[in-house]
């Protein structure tokens, strides 16, 4: 199976399934001498363990990261960062009725097809457990890029939007509720809707806002490699992201260019920042902003007409413990794939020019 690394210099390669003895990872590139704050690491796996709070899976993984390699004395020493991360609560059994059927809106059938072998016992590598390599990997990123500040909120759950721009939030509101929106009095609403959704047996959608402040001018290459690029292949790697906007986005094309175009002061900052921060692919020194939708998270406690591995008619119905809203604790996985982008143009940007 290709496609289980990212990054071109600061590089994380993972490794597991959801009911193994474990998720892992290598982390190469990673230079020597960083001094880890192993806390921090801590505290960014409580934000997206299951089980923390009523509106999320209560799968309970304590999710203590274990290091093997690349670290001496609390520093990093420029060997691979090795690292795994037990899992301790599967429960398999849930599991048993979907053995020969495929889930819709799963990677059941594309797996089956494509490697003609699936393991169905929570998704496998499929699983979204996965993303808690990335979150590993990320808090090292983080500590890496030391001053700029990547901060993400929820910012809408299904039909509920948080319409503020991000200026007008107080960031220190996101860990104050179990949703994590920037806005206290949202956040309790969506909590609300949240619980109404579970106790249907559905689920609901959502979006998360990413701000990155304090970026230098200079990260991202031109053509192929653009920032905003890499910062889309990031988030669309997220399990169920179904898009991806920055700056303007797609309200940007219902502008004239004349109001677009973000005019410059005279030290090289900008009247607007419609660009997003980013403009010919390379920041430019304002804060990155951009959105990451999120679908409803497909296994739902009703029943579904389905198929079942021989082509006939079947019928799939969600078992176990699973997210009624993906967003709340996606946003730790969301800043860390950021952190993976920008430490890895960080890096790169170190050789730009003499």
């Amino acid at each position: 199976m290709a496609g289980n690394s990212f990054g071109k210099i600061f590089k994380l390669s993972s490794f597991g399934e959801s009911h193994g003895l474990a998720i892992g990872g290598i982390i190469d590139g990673c230079p020597a001498g960083l001094l880890l704050d192993f806390n921090a690491i801590a505290i960014e796996m409580q934000r997206r363990k299951p089980g923390q709070s009523s509106i999320v899976t209560q799968r309970k993984e304590e999710d203590e990261v274990k290091f093997l390699s690349g670290i001496f004395e609390g520093k990093t020493t420029g060997a691979p960062i090795g690292f795994f991360i037990e899992n301790t609560d599967q429960k398999s059994k849930d599991y048993s009725h979907i053995k020969d059927i495929y889930r819709p809106s799963h990677a059941d059938y594309t797996y089956d097809k494509k490697y003609g072998i699936r393991d169905y016992l929570g998704g496998g590598r499929s699983s979204a457990r996965e993303t808690a390599c990335r979150v590993v990997a990320g808090a090292i990123a983080k500590q890496l890029l030391k001053d700029i500040k990547i901060t993400a909120y929820v910012s809408a759950v299904g039909e509920m939007e948080l319409k503020k721009h991000y200026s007008e939030l107080d960031f220190s509101e996101i860990e104050k509720n179990p949703v994590r929106c920037a806005d206290g009095e949202m956040a309790s609403k969506m909590e609300d809707y949240i619980k109404s959704i579970r106790k249907e047996g559905d689920t609901v959608g959502g979006i998360i806002t990413c701000v990155i402040q304090n970026v230098p001018i200079g990260l991202g290459e031109p053509v192929f490699d653009k920032l905003h690029a890499e910062l889309g292949k990031a988030m669309l790697s997220i399990n169920a992201v179904k898009g991806f906007e920055y700056g303007s986005g797609f309200a940007g094309t219902q502008m004239k260019g004349s109001k677009h175009n973000d005019a410059f002061n005279k030290d090289g900052s900008t009247k607007s920042n419609h660009s997003g921060g980013i403009q010919g692919g390379i920041s430019n020194g304002e804060d990155i902003y951009f959105k990451v939708a999120f679908k409803p998270v497909a296994t739902i406690m009703q029943k579904q007409e389905t198929i079942d591995n021989k082509g006939e008619k079947a019928i799939a119905e969600g078992k176990g413990r699973h997210d009624p809203c993906v967003v709340p604790r996606a946003v730790p996985i969301v800043e860390a794939m950021t952190a993976l982008v920008l430490a890895d143009f960080h890096l790169l940007n170190k050789i730009s020019r003499l």
